[in-house]
């Protein structure tokens, strides 16, 4: 027992210290606690040898890992998802676990009783970090535009098939149908029983203890480890009674406050299971790190199979079927998990296999965080030749000579760059209050779903992107007399409100441009730079803000909240 705690305390300071330098150099924390689990470990300078410490480590953070990815799991996004991002997450995740089980067999994994590795690397292969495509997003302020929710929406589904193989795991060895229809059976059993007990039983007594949070936290975890406990007793495992009992946590009222509380909990079991996981990794023979570049570039290749060539075929467009392929061109730490499963269970039985993920996870994180930060650059350089290998984008398809204002229609006089949110209410008042300006509207974007609301409203629109000189040549802006720009500094990408507005102001020295700024310094900048109005949304939201404010302190706002209900009554908008 001394020696556990001693252990334990030797692998949370490694991964601290690591941590500080992961951080300076701006690298996964996941990395640090793997390399210090590898430093600490046998192969390492062999501070922790002991086969129990390393297993109990390894265990209990595996545990707490499910149950958080459980409560991170939402359900309704998985039924409410769209059918592109349904028919994308099911090629990948088939399509990728397929070509994975294939190649690897073909390299000598055993695929039956002589051991299950090639399963376990295509599942593996198939499955992308959760942790680093949804922070890095969010620095970039991606999660919300289309190739964000196609990644989050594929990501999200790969957490639901990752569910359904822990459900066969533990029986791999014994096919039959009778074992696989009982695995199935016991699975459903738990689910019914941890969802009843979350739905009827957890939400009163959540209630009662709301203001003891130290009680709420308690909770959690003998709820995690009480239906842990139950998937032992059912022959699944405690690792799979975790995570259901964290996806029925995330259905009832206070799941968030559950998972503000266990936040603390949740990153020291995790560096736990990271560092256990990292003690586990072999010394890197020149063969292992063979295997695991042979496995990382598998999973780039894969993505680009199982997901561009899905999305292409949907005519989503080159842009925007390249990028969800670059962000999830990783491998998960749930993948991890898996093997470590597997491992578990006795089915891996080539040496490489948890060694060579383990490194090719490290080697794609840094990769893949490149990667991701400049992926519009790499689909502008990538684009062209696409397009010489015979590829085409949405700007070859048939209906561009009905809806492309360079061709065949004369320049717009009104050109909109880039098509988001605001562009979408704009032109909607537009068609209500200013209808006969439509006909001299074009928009110039790249998005798929813009391009397809604008086509059937027949507004004309040109497939492109604004930062790019040729673009807005072929857009026909240098014949244009009111140019504007609705897109923040945030959403654009390769360009700027201001370099958009030089830009623009070299090629049509007469037109009125109108820009948009998020900040008020921007404002003069953009003046400056030849814009003749700069638009600042939040000034508007104050109006209406304030409007808001004065009418609930005079009993008003319900008559404020009428107007609204009228207002988006019976907009159409493109973007809803």
């Amino acid at each position: 027992m001394h020696d556990l705690i001693r252990d334990i305390t030797y692998s949370i300071a490694a991964a601290w210290i690591l941590g500080l330098g992961a951080q300076f150099f701006r690298q996964p924390l996941l990395l640090a606690y793997l390399i210090g689990g590898f430093a600490l470990g046998p192969c390492g300078f062999k501070l922790i040898e002991s086969a129990e410490s390393i297993s109990a480590i390894s265990e209990l953070g595996l545990i707490f890992l499910l149950f958080m990815i459980g409560l991170e799991i939402d359900l309704k996004k998985i039924i409410s998802a769209g059918c592109s991002i349904t028919l994308t997450a099911l090629s990948q995740i088939v399509g990728g676990a397929l070509l994975g089980v294939t190649f690897f067999r073909l390299c000598g994994f055993g695929l039956g009783l002589g051991g299950w590795d090639a399963l376990y690397l295509g599942i593996a292969g198939a499955l992308s970090s959760t942790v680093i495509i949804v922070k890095l997003l969010y620095e970039k302020q991606e999660l919300d535009t289309l190739t964000g929710r196609i990644t989050l929406g594929v990501l999200v589904l790969q957490d639901l098939a990752a569910i359904l193989f822990l459900a066969v795991q533990p029986n791999l060895e014994h096919l039959a149908p009778g074992v696989i229809f009982m695995s199935i059976a016991r699975v459903v059993l738990m689910v019914a029983v941890t969802l009843t007990v979350s739905r009827y039983v957890l939400p009163a007594v959540f209630r009662h203890i709301a203001r003891l949070p130290e009680l709420v936290q308690v909770g959690a975890l003998a709820w995690c480890f009480l239906i842990g406990e139950l998937g032992e007793r059912l022959h699944l495992s405690r690792e799979m009674g975790a995570l259901i009992a964290g996806v029925a946590l995330s259905t009832f009222p206070y799941a968030l406050d559950v998972t503000a509380k266990v936040t603390s909990l949740r990153d020291f079991f995790v560096t736990l299971f990271f560092v256990g996981l990292g003690m586990q990794i072999p010394m890197p023979t020149g063969q292992l790190v063979g295997w695991a570049i042979v496995f990382a570039g598998f999973v780039m290749i894969s993505r680009f199979l199982s997901t561009f060539i899905p999305l292409y075929l949907m005519k989503q467009g080159l842009r925007t079927s390249l990028i969800p392929a670059i962000n999830l061109s990783q491998v998960s730490e749930f993948s991890l998990v898996v093997l470590a499963l597997g491992a578990q269970a006795g089915h891996l039985r080539h040496p490489a296999t948890s060694g060579m993920v383990a490194l090719a996870f490290t080697l794609l994180a840094a990769v893949s965080t490149f990667g991701m930060t400049r992926s519009a650059g790499v689909t502008l350089a990538v684009i062209p030749w696409l397009k010489k290998a015979g590829l085409r984008d949405l700007d070859h398809t048939p209906d561009d000579v009905h809806t492309d204002g360079a061709h065949g229609h004369g320049a717009a006089r009104i050109i909109f760059l880039g098509f988001f949110r605001t562009a979408s209410s704009l032109l909607e008042e537009m068609q209500r209050h200013a209808p006969d300006l439509i006909g001299d509207t074009a928009v110039i974007d790249f998005s798929p779903v813009a391009r397809a609301g604008l086509v059937e409203r027949k507004v004309r629109v040109i497939y492109g992107d604004i930062s790019q000189r040729d673009t807005l040549l072929h857009a026909g802006v240098e014949r244009a007399e009111v140019l504007i720009s609705t897109v923040p500094d945030s959403m654009l990408k390769g360009t700027s409100n201001e370099r958009l507005v030089r830009l623009l102001r070299g090629l049509n020295p007469h037109a009125k441009i109108i820009a948009t700024a998020e900040m008020l310094v921007q404002a003069e900048v953009l003046l400056e730079a030849g814009a003749d109005y700069v638009s600042i949304a939040r000034l508007r939201e104050a109006d209406d803000l304030l409007e808001a404010v004065r009418a609930a302190t005079e009993g008003l706002l319900e008559e404020k909240r009428t107007v609204l209900q009228g207002l988006l009554k019976d907009r159409r908008e493109v973007l809803t």
